[in-house]
């Protein structure tokens, strides 16, 4: 493990959180690149599974730091858990593609889509179902790294600019785009790995 690959690890163990943050605008680009050039052959769904990918394998690793053992370098290590999400993304790809149905093609499905919002009422136990949802969601907010969670309730739920939050965090816009871009597959892959279907 190099000098720098080993005081990065430190720092991260330690719950240093501008560590994470450099970590994470260190090596995402690279896992999107390493993971996208592995899903060439499939154009249509590359990027966001290249984006997911390298997401999840960040915040895996994160998890995993203390089994690290710095017998390649900090990349290399990250690359081979870049392959096993890849492999397990594409396996879900695969399984609902499979189960993808048209609604052209389904009677039940065109009925659904035909029907006026207002035509449909929720029952109580859908609502509750709903608020459960919303605190799964907000829960999840509060566990991602960094000032992720705060960027999207501004970005989300407080309607602001990409431009504001730029503002609000002293960055220029294409680093808050780049940021809220990081922050959705953050949320994305904490979602997944909380049981929340996004």
């Amino acid at each position: 493990m190099s000098k720098s690959d080993q005081q990065q690890v430190k720092r991260l163990l330690e719950g240093d959180e501008r560590a994470l943050r450099e970590f994470f605008d260190e090596y995402f680009d690279r896992l999107y690149r390493f993971a996208l050039s592995r899903l060439r052959h499939d154009s249509g769904i590359a990027p966001g599974l290249a984006e997911e990918a390298a997401q999840r394998t960040l915040c895996r690793a994160v998890r995993r730091l203390d089994s690290f053992r710095g017998e390649a370098s900090l990349f290399s290590w990250l690359a081979a858990i870049c392959r096993n999400e890849l492999a397990d993304l594409l396996e879900v790809a695969q399984r609902d593609a499979a189960r993808h149905v048209s609604l052209d093609s389904d009677p039940v499905g065109q009925r659904a889509a035909s029907q006026h919002p207002g035509d449909i009422r929720q029952q109580p136990e859908e609502q509750t179902a709903a608020g459960e949802r919303v605190e799964h969601i907000a829960s999840v907010l509060r566990q991602l790294p960094g000032r992720y969670g705060e960027m999207l309730r501004w970005k989300y739920l407080d309607d602001l600019s990409t431009e504001a939050i730029a503002e609000r965090l002293s960055m220029s816009h294409d680093a808050a785009q780049s940021a809220l871009q990081r922050a959705r597959a953050a949320f994305k892959s904490a979602a997944l790995a909380a049981g929340l279907e996004v």
